[in-house]
């Protein structure tokens, strides 16, 4: 199967040269189509700074980041813009949905900024949100849904252009249980009917335990990498258990 991502050798160092920190150092990995990534590690790890050199809201100091062997590094400007826009799909903690708009013009504004017919638009948005199970709120505001809603609906904004890659950043963090359970249900429905490719960043283990395969980032390395294959989604919770505790003190800071 094609990879969706490749980092190779990235490196990425904050400050000047009396006060230098590396965040990343030389971290290389590939994400297949269709794979359910998580990245864990405490705070400080590097993982988040990792999550936005392939998100291109920073820049490596050094290393390539592929998308679909697009070597994104290198884009600048209006082609910059464009892989945001065609090729990345969002999902962050805190939502960003705009407070002006509807659930449904919420996630039919990719579209809209694409300039797509708006017979096209309709058609999308009302078969993405039957999927994540938001039909009944599409007109309402923002403000009018809970939080598993307006997580739903900033899921449903960021695969429904279909991107090669969806990016979430702490997608639990902001939700209570429940409605952690139910979106992570939905990311694995994403998944494996659509084919989405996800990377996700998290602290939590049980969040990770949707996932297929979770890279561990300690110092700015990958520390360790495991494998869900056969597994059940608890034998998995279990091993990323196991992985959090090798990691020693730092465990507290992980969950």
């Amino acid at each position: 199967m094609e990879n969706v991502l490749e980092v190779k050798n990235i490196e990425k160092y904050y400050g000047n040269k009396s006060n230098l920190t590396k965040a990343i150092d030389n971290i290389s990995f590939n994400v297949k189509k269709g794979e359910f990534i998580g990245i864990m590690g405490a705070s400080g790890s590097g993982k988040t700074t990792l999550l936005n050199c392939i998100s291109t809201i920073d820049r490596v100091t050094s290393g390539t980041i592929r998308v679909d062997g697009k070597d994104i590094t290198k884009l600048k400007g209006n082609a910059l813009n464009k892989f945001r826009r065609e090729d990345l799909g969002f999902i962050f903690q805190d939502f960003n949905l705009l407070d002006t708009l509807t659930v449904y013009e919420n996630i039919a504004l990719a579209l809209t900024i694409q300039r797509e017919k708006p017979d096209v638009i309709d058609k999308k948005v009302k078969e993405v949100a039957k999927k994540l199970e938001i039909s009944n709120i599409l007109e309402k505001y923002p403000y009018q849904i809970s939080g598993g809603q307006k997580q739903r609906c900033a899921s449903a904004r960021a695969v429904i252009t279909n991107p090669s890659l969806v990016l979430a950043d702490e997608p639990t963090g902001a939700l209570d249980s429940k409605s952690a359970r139910q979106l992570l249900e939905i990311f694995e429905k994403l998944n494996k009917e659509l084919k989405t490719t996800i990377l996700m960043v998290t602290h939590d283990a049980f969040t990770a335990s949707y996932a297929n395969r979770i890279l561990f980032i300690k110092d700015g390395k990958i520390f360790n990498e495991i494998i869900k294959g056969d597994d059940s989604r608890k034998e998995f919770f279990e091993k990323i258990i196991d992985v959090q505790t090798l990691l020693g003190g730092e465990l507290n800071d992980v969950i």
